[in-house]
């Protein structure tokens, strides 16, 4: 294996969320940029936290995005399998290593500090600074309490004294002196490795030669680095992530699901536009430029550009860049699109690929369409006669009154209802009475759809509405008014 090779190592145990999807995303284009590899590799040793379908959750998120790996569970490679849990036999045969060297040791201890109980596997809740007693156990000792049957973890034995220091690609040169590290452990009871082990063991038998993930791992590393010294490996580059942080300034969880990958697919986002937006959580082009495809990113992408500091997801700024995508797709793209999220009643009355036609450039996030469409299947009848008032046009209420009068006897004598045959009525009557059509067209509008911004003009809606409903809404108006 030579090249780049990163990967994407995800628990399956929640949502796909931003945070996870930055680092897939970051790992995909530096591997893309440099004609190397990415690697899907599911980390499951934590059987306790695993949430039903999140594998599938995964797989599905990578194909939505177009993040393709070259390598995974599911195609196969060079150095599978790429589930953690079915390699078992991998982590004890190198744990083993470590103790037959003297990096590591069985540990008898519970929690509390008691050799004669079951003792803890759960590397988030390690013994709090734990003594190391059991290191200190003789070799007749160990095997007398192996003989009793009790329990163990195998833990690293880190030397107390010196200190590690190691160079972060985006946070520099950082040091820590051991007194701090306890003695992780390795393997647990059940015989599956932590976290921890089995990253660095597959990191190294993967061929990764960048590790990219968030920054909360940085006290972790050192931890890492011993244990690739420890086997006499080379150690990747580490780049550690910047926090993304809720709006509140709290770091997104997965937990959240507004915060879930699904819930913003739901709202109408475009993959791309999501992808653009996560790129710039973190890294910058080094120009004013925001706007980028996939392709786009692989070009410019550049792990030097990104930074220590900690990004504020925006959904302001991802909707201003979801409605960029949406505008820059093609028109037959996004109407297959657009028709998931027109209501039934829209799609059996309408001309759905005409009112595509007039909305994509509007459209923020589809999630918004039925709203911006529903005046077309029922005016809401109580709309304010204030709207027909409009300073820049000069609009009063009187003189809209004026304009739907006329407009409802010369509109009721239009043969052919079309776009043409409404525009040229309309647009000579605004000469014949000497104003622009602008001042024709906005009581116009209001009346019949009843808004003041609508996706399409005045005539487009009217062509849209068909004559009957078009004469019976100015009808109303001119009530109202």
């Amino acid at each position: 294996m030579t090249g780049v090779r990163t990967r994407f190592a995800p628990s399956p145990t929640g949502y796909m969320h931003i945070g996870n999807l930055r680092t897939a995303l970051y790992a995909y284009l530096h591997a893309r940029k440099n004609k190397g590899k990415f690697i899907l590799r599911i980390e499951d040793t934590d059987q306790t936290r695993l949430v039903e379908d999140s594998i599938r959750v995964i797989y599905d998120s990578l194909a939505v995005t177009g993040l393709e790996y070259d390598e995974g569970p599911d195609k196969g490679g060079p150095v599978g399998p790429y589930v953690q849990s079915e390699r078992r036999p991998i982590y004890r045969e190198h744990a083993e290593k470590l103790l037959n060297e003297g990096s590591a040791y069985r540990c008898f201890c519970n929690k509390d500090g008691n050799s004669e109980k079951q003792p803890t596997d759960d590397p988030a809740d390690p013994i709090l600074g734990y003594d190391g007693r059991c290191r200190k156990l003789s070799a007749a000792e160990t095997q007398e309490k192996l003989a009793k049957g009790l329990p163990y973890v195998i833990r690293q034995k880190i030397d107390k004294e010196g200190r590690t220091i190691f160079n972060d690609f985006v946070y520099g040169e950082i040091t820590v002196d051991h007194k701090q590290l306890d003695d992780q452990i390795l393997l647990k009871s059940d015989g599956y490795p932590t976290y921890n082990f089995a990253n660095v063991v597959d990191d190294h038998l993967m061929g990764i030669t960048h590790v990219m993930r968030g920054c909360e791992y940085i006290s972790s590393t050192p931890k890492y680095i011993l244990l690739y010294r420890a086997f006499g490996w080379e150690i990747p580059e580490h780049i550690h992530l910047p926090h993304i942080l809720n709006e509140s300034g709290r770091k997104l969880s997965k937990r959240e699901g507004s915060v879930a990958l699904s819930s913003f697919l739901e709202k109408g986002y475009l993959p791309e536009a999501i992808l653009n937006y996560i790129a710039l959580l973190g890294w910058n082009p080094g120009t004013e430029e925001e706007f980028f495809s996939k392709e786009g990113l692989i070009e410019k992408f550049d792990i030097a550009r990104i930074g220590k500091a900690p990004s504020i997801f925006d959904e302001k700024k991802l909707l201003w860049l979801n409605s960029r995508h949406i505008k820059a797709r093609k028109p037959e793209e996004i109407h297959e699109l657009f028709l998931k999220f027109y209501p039934d009643a829209i799609v059996n009355k309408f001309d759905v690929k005409q009112i595509t036609g007039l909305i994509q450039g509007r459209v923020e996030k589809m999630s918004d369409i039925p709203q911006m469409v529903s005046f077309l299947m029922e005016l809401d009848e109580n709309y304010s006669k204030e709207l027909f008032v409009n300073k820049k046009n000069k609009t009063t209420l009187e003189g809209s009154l004026a304009v739907l009068k006329d407009l409802e006897s010369l509109l009721s004598g239009i043969a052919s209802w079309n776009y043409d045959g409404i525009y040229g009525a309309v647009n000579s009557y605004a000469e014949a009475k000497g104003v622009k059509i602008g001042a024709i067209m906005w009581p116009l509008r209001v009346a019949i759809s009843g808004l003041t911004v609508t996706p399409g003009g005045a005539v487009e809606i009217a062509e849209l509405l068909g004559k009957s409903e078009s004469i019976r809404r100015i009808s109303l108006a001119i009530r109202k008014l």
